[in-house]
């Protein structure tokens, strides 16, 4: 324990002063807005860092974190662990609004009564039915149910919680908000909402406009900004600070503040999508071999139908034998702890030794309670062993194997421990669809060939170029980026909506930025309900990059 004007940020890491206030703030609910890269995730595991330490969250009450994404909430909970250590971080509780809604469901489900009454082994299912099924979306609305109801549910809530960490505030919806003012709203409780307004590209999914604003009105939250970008190279922070001229002309900065020319940033235009898609497998051939750009470093962004837009690119890809993964497919389920821990196991077992893969292994089973003083980790070590070399006298692996060795490892594991890996878990259906999940998806994505350890990195996030959509790579940064189709006829929405989106995705760049875009891209010959093959520039948005490149 140390005394607050003692403490300093984990690592020796430099905070700039709105971070550094935020982070040791003790007593005002905070409402911190920042740009790309500015380091939000960093704050909020100093902060923790700092009430931990302190004893400002004093034992044996808790920091609870809301995410809205399953891989952000993992994120921000192993950042936390790095910098507090594991016996402090075990205090750090960091969910997304379902598994948190759902946790306060299983704990408190006799609250709920008449029609939103539920059995004690309810289901999450595709549709509600009386008792015994609900949906994914009746998460939260039933949460919210329990709390205005259950004076016991709101005072163990706040009694568990000292300080609460809100993160990608920006995209929070009526119903989530709602969860939010019903635990904690006229409480000592501190809380601190993280996001940038210039991302809020959830609008379509209800994302409340001036939600920040509500937010302070509601808690009287203190405004603090942070807008220096640690992410992107100076040129291409240039490029993001046109657009915040215009997106939000009080947080740009002069450009001769952003020193250096170090950054590349490319605009490309062709005739079809074909020639597109043969230029953009060459860069990322370029890239990956004769530059050693690691293959997860490399993200294709689009702005929507990733199936639809990058199918020739991934045929190109293909055929050049470059491992990538199209996250509009793959990103939920690989950010699932059970998915991960399976492809973790997988990649031990039947790779070159992986260490990467055989450390997340173990860093996943320790926080999920392994002790490795009672020698569990050691009887899994041997397990491990034993496994790889019975797989090595058996090379002729098929699927099926891959399954049963799939049950054999989570039956080594036990059920206790697996389904303590998320609180989704703890309904052991969902456990078991996901289950299955992976299994589907690792013998589909060895069906489209090469070997088995290539389809696992194509599952997980070693070794595969990553083709995803805008709103996808949210909270995501790579070295290079391809934005594919910067054309009129692919940001068709609303225009702040469309700016939006656009400048998250420029924003996930860290060294290099291709912006492509083409005169003709044929009809899929998949069902489409909109597709123009004619096609025109995005002017304005290419406009940010001229005289950059």
């Amino acid at each position: 324990m140390i005394s607050p004007d003692k403490w300093r940020p984990a690592d020796g890491l430099q905070l700039e002063p709105n971070a550094l206030r935020a982070a040791k703030e003790s007593s005002k609910t905070l409402a911190l807005t920042a740009g790309p890269g500015a380091g939000k995730t960093e704050v909020l595991a100093q902060r923790a860092d700092f009430l931990l330490r302190t004893g400002l969250c004093p034992y044996p009450q808790r920091i609870l974190a809301i995410s809205f994404k399953v891989d952000a909430s993992r994120n921000l909970r192993e950042r936390v662990r790095r910098r507090c250590g594991a016996e402090l971080a075990s205090r750090f509780d960091s969910h997304t609004f379902h598994a948190f809604a759902k946790r306060l469901i299983d704990r408190f489900r006799p609250i709920l009564t008449g029609q939103d009454a539920l059995d004690a082994n309810y289901v999450i299912g595709p549709q509600r039915i009386t008792r015994t099924s609900i949906t994914f979306e009746d998460l939260v609305p039933l949460a919210v149910e329990i709390l205005r109801k259950g004076a016991v549910a709101r005072n163990a809530v706040r009694q568990t919680y000292s300080h609460v960490f809100l993160d990608e505030f920006q995209d929070c919806t009526n119903t989530q908000y709602s969860l939010i003012k019903a635990a904690f709203q006229g409480t000592a409780i501190q809380l601190i909402a993280v996001g940038d307004t210039k991302q809020r590209i959830m609008g379509w999914a209800g994302a409340l406009e001036g939600i920040f604003i509500k937010y302070k009105n509601d808690f009287g939250a203190v405004a603090l900004n942070l807008y220096q970008n640690f992410r992107s190279k100076p040129r291409l922070r240039r490029m993001q600070n046109r657009m915040v001229r215009v997106l939000e002309p009080a947080a740009a900065v002069e450009d001769n503040e952003i020193k250096g020319d170090e950054g590349e940033i490319r605009t490309e235009h062709f005739d079809d999508s074909l020639g597109e898609a043969t230029a953009i497998a060459d860069w990322v051939d370029y890239w990956i071999n004769e530059e050693a750009i690691p293959h997860s470093e490399i993200a294709i962004l689009v702005s929507k139908q990733p199936d639809l837009y990058a199918e020739l690119v991934m045929a190109e890809l293909e055929s050049r034998a470059i491992p990538f993964r199209n996250e509009q497919k793959l990103q939920d389920l690989s950010a699932e702890a059970i998915a991960r821990l399976i492809v973790d196991f997988l990649l031990v077992v039947f790779g070159d030794r992986e260490p990467d893969a055989f450390a997340r292994l173990m860093s996943l089973l320790s926080f999920a309670g392994q002790d490795d003083d009672s020698g569990e980790l050691s009887t899994f070590r041997q397990f491990v062993d034993e496994t790889r070399k019975a797989q090595a006298e058996a090379p002729d692996v098929k699927i099926d194997g891959v399954r049963v060795l799939i049950t054999k490892f989570l039956k080594e594991l036990g059920t206790p421990l697996v389904r303590s890996l998320s609180a989704e878990y703890e309904q052991g259906l969902y456990l078991n669809m996901k289950i299955k999940e992976t299994g589907d998806r690792i013998a589909e994505l060895w069906e489209q060939g090469g070997s088995l350890v290539q389809a696992l990195f194509r599952f997980s996030e070693d070794r595969a170029v990553r083709i995803l959509t805008i709103h996808k790579s949210k909270g995501l940064e790579f070295h290079s980026v391809i934005l594919m189709g910067v054309e009129h006829q692919a940001f068709f929405g609303k225009i702040d909506d469309e700016r939006a989106a656009f400048f998250v995705g420029i924003s996930r760049a860290k060294q290099r930025l291709v912006l492509t875009s083409v005169d003709h891209r044929p009809r899929p010959e998949a069902p489409v309900k909109r597709w123009d093959e004619k096609r025109s520039a995005q002017e304005e948005f290419l406009g940010y990059a001229q005289g950059l490149e």
